[in-house]
């Protein structure tokens, strides 16, 4: 097998630099999931109607599958990891910081593990969709500085883990895409990839992280989960926690069959969560949507090890590390997050 060796440099978050190369074994992309719509009748190839439409008779669609990057080092680990993105993004935010430093699919290229980055149906270089959407130019930036805790705008939070210039400001919110799906092709996209690559470790984060639940109870290649702020829950029936109200709508955990619960009890589970999240309610919308999602996160992580799983909840400023917004694979401080990982997955893998 041909490898392409790619040369980078490390830039450290404390300044320092150190020349390192990543040989990638193999690397490319692909689609998977979605369907083929056809239209009835005949094709007539002489008429023209115009480049944006269509006389659709006879033709056909293809819409809603993902798409998907992959790059596999060298001397991997046994377990690739794929990693699916959040509300209003792409499987970008994963492969890229805002001011130019490894993103975190990188850091743990760096550290042995195969990557495979998403692009959900609808989203991203996923855009094709069967849903029917309109596209609005809505202004909302300052809405989600606050809800993705970097601040309340125009103010970044003290400490803050995540670069405070305005080119690097601007190349985040640049990273945003348009949300043209339904969402109801999430789940199948996710195990259509299972069945193709195999065994796998889904990462996941924000709303990212409920199909991921879903996912990792339908598909036994998932053999482990890595949750960063998951935006839902899923309980088992007759044991979902109360709603949680809060300004932003709240959060609500989602009942499922017990014997669907239990898969989620035999795989390791970790769950991240970052700073800036308060333990009574807020009038601030950002520190309120993440209070009731992390109270609903302890909820879950006891149900799982009730049953008998192994979840594991990591609040980060209870070990010692500070100033993390919601993009934690993105701030600053993503190459300590990516040690914390990697030494988490050396042991998951040691117990398969």
């Amino acid at each position: 097998m041909k490898r392409i060796i790619l040369s980078a440099v490390l830039m450290a978050f404390i300044g320092t630099t150190e020349a390192q190369n990543i040989t990638i074994a193999k690397q490319g992309h692909f689609t998977v999931g979605g369907v083929t719509i056809q239209r009835e009748g005949g094709y007539d190839n002489r008429k023209f109607v115009g480049w944006a439409e269509q006389e659709e008779t006879g033709q056909s669609y293809r819409a809603d599958h993902a798409f998907v990057d992959f790059q596999i080092p060298a001397d991997a680990h046994r377990l690739p990891l794929v990693y699916v993105h959040g509300y209003g993004g792409s499987g970008v935010c994963w492969q890229m910081t805002p001011d130019g430093r490894d993103g975190f699919a990188t850091l743990m290229l760096r550290r042995g593990w195969s990557s495979y980055v998403m692009d959900l149906p609808g989203r991203g270089r996923a855009g094709r969709t069967s849903a029917t959407t309109a596209v609005k130019p809505v202004a909302d930036e300052m809405f989600w500085f606050d809800i993705w805790r970097l601040g309340i705008w125009p103010n970044y939070n003290d400490g803050v883990q995540f670069p405070k210039d305005s080119v690097s400001l601007s190349q985040f919110f640049r990273e945003m895409t348009p949300d043209l799906s339904d969402h109801r092709q999430d789940v199948p996209a996710l195990g259509a990839l299972a069945d193709r690559i195999g065994d796998h470790v889904l990462v996941t984060h924000s709303a990212g992280g409920f199909p991921g639940w879903i996912a990792a109870m339908q598909n036994p290649e998932v053999k482990a989960v890595v949750a960063y702020e998951p935006g839902g829950f899923v309980f088992p029936e007759g044991e979902v926690p109360e709603r949680i109200d809060g300004l932003t709508g709240g959060v609500a955990g989602t009942p499922v069959p017990m014997e669907q619960f239990a898969r989620l009890t035999q795989i390791p589970i970790i769950l991240y969560f970052g700073d800036y999240i308060p333990e009574t309610p807020s009038e601030n919308l950002g520190d309120e949507n993440w209070r009731v999602r992390l109270q609903m996160a302890r909820k879950f992580v006891e149900t799982v090890n009730r049953h008998g799983g192994n979840a594991t909840l990591v609040e980060l400023p209870k070990i010692g590390i500070y100033g993390n917004t919601h993009f934690l694979m993105q701030d600053l401080n993503n190459d300590v997050l990516a040690d914390h990982l990697s030494e988490w997955l050396y042991q998951v893998d040691k117990t398969m």
